[in-house]
C-alpha cells in the first residue's frame, strides 16, 4: 500500500485554520501543523526569488512537501503576449526552486496546461520539450482539454505520460464541455499519483457571471460526504499502483477546501505525521 498525503492549494486564504491576529508570514507554519503537503500557486504568476522558497523551507517540517505550479509562460497560458525565450524562462524557474530541491521538499512540478491546449502533435511535442527541460525533477501533467481523454486517445495519453516519466493528474471537476476533463483513473508513474479536487460548480466553471472574478466563482463548492465517498474506491485502486498518492483540494473560494480535505482524510483513515506543533491556532 502506498503513502497517502492530503492537503490544499495555497495556504493564505484558509481562515478557519488561523486565529485572529495570525500574521500572513506565519500562516504557512500554522498550515504545516495540519497538512503535510501544499500546492504553490504564486509561482504560476511570477518566477519567484529563491528567498521565498528558502523561507518556506525553514517554516515547514523535514517531511513536508511542495507541489509547485510553473510560471504561466511555461504552460502556454499567456496567449497574445510577446514571445519569450523558452530556454531562459525554464532556466530561471529551475534556478528559483533549488532551495526546495536541496531540502528534499519538492514533491512535484505541476504542469497544468490551459483549456485550449488540445491533443495535437504540436502540443504533444511541447509537453515532451517541457519534460526534457526539467528532466531532473518529478513532473506531473494536468490536461484541461477534453480531447486528451476522448475514448480513442485515453490510453495513448496515459502511455505517453508513462513514456516521458510523468505523473498523470486525476481531476474531479464539472463536466462542462471541451474545457474540462473526465475522471480518468490511472497511474502513469509508479512513484507518484496526484489527485486534484476542483469542485463541481458547473454553472460557474465557464461563466462566473457579470462583475464576478472567475476564480472566486469557479471553485466555490463544498463536496458532500456522498460525493467524496465516490472517490474512496478510486483512491484504493491507485494506491496499489503508486508508491505515493497526493490529494489536493482546490475548492477554495468559499473556504471549503480545508473542511473537505480533513473530511476525506477521515474517510480514508489517513493520519498525517511529522507536522509542525499546533501552538498558534485555535483548535
Amino acid at each position: 500500500m502506498s503513502t497517502i498525503h492530503i492537503g490544499v492549494c495555497g495556504w493564505g486564504d484558509h481562515y478557519d485554520l488561523y486565529t485572529q491576529g495570525v500574521r500572513n508570514r506565519d500562516k504557512l507554519s500554522v498550515y504545516a501543523g495540519h497538512f503535510p503537503i501544499v500546492e504553490v500557486d504564486s509561482s504560476f504568476y511570477a518566477i519567484l526569488p529563491q528567498r521565498n522558497y528558502e523561507t518556506w523551507v525553514r517554516e515547514t517540517p523535514d517531511r513536508f512537501g511542495f507541489i509547485v505550479k510553473p510560471f504561466q509562460a511555461m504552460t502556454g497560458h499567456q496567449r497574445g503576449s510577446a514571445p519569450v525565450d523558452r530556454r531562459e524562462v525554464f532556466r530561471q524557474f529551475e534556478e528559483s526552486i533549488q532551495p526546495l530541491v536541496e531540502a528534499g521538499k519538492l514533491k512535484a512540478l505541476l504542469f497544468q496546461f490551459p483549456p485550449w491546449f488540445d491533443c495535437t502533435r504540436e502540443n504533444v511535442q511541447y509537453v515532451q520539450a517541457c519534460r526534457q527541460e526539467l528532466s531532473a525533477y518529478p513532473f506531473a501533467v494536468e490536461f484541461r482539454h477534453r480531447s486528451w481523454f476522448q475514448e480513442k486517445f485515453r490510453e495513448r495519453t496515459l502511455d505517453f505520460l508513462r513514456k516521458i516519466e510523468a505523473t498523470h493528474v486525476l481531476c474531479d471537476e464539472p463536466q462542462a464541455g471541451d474545457g474540462s476533463v473526465p475522471i480518468v483513473v490511472g497511474v502513469a508513474h509508479p512513484r507518484l499519483a496526484l489527485v486534484r479536487f476542483h469542485g463541481r460548480n458547473h454553472a460557474g466553471w465557464r461563466d462566473p457571471g457579470e462583475g464576478q472574478k472567475w476564480r472566486d466563482v469557479r471553485y466555490l463548492y463544498r463536496y458532500s460526504e456522498e460525493e467524496l465517498a465516490e472517490w474512496v474506491p478510486r483512491i484504493r485502486q491507485i494506491e496499489t499502483e503508486a508508491d505515493e498518492v497526493c490529494i489536493l483540494f482546490n475548492n477554495n473560494s468559499g473556504g471549503d477546501a480545508v473542511h473537505n480535505a480533513k473530511q476525506f482524510a477521515d474517510m480514508l483513515g489517513v493520519q498525517a505525521s511529522g507536522l509542525n506543533p499546533r501552538q498558534m491556532e485555535l483548535f
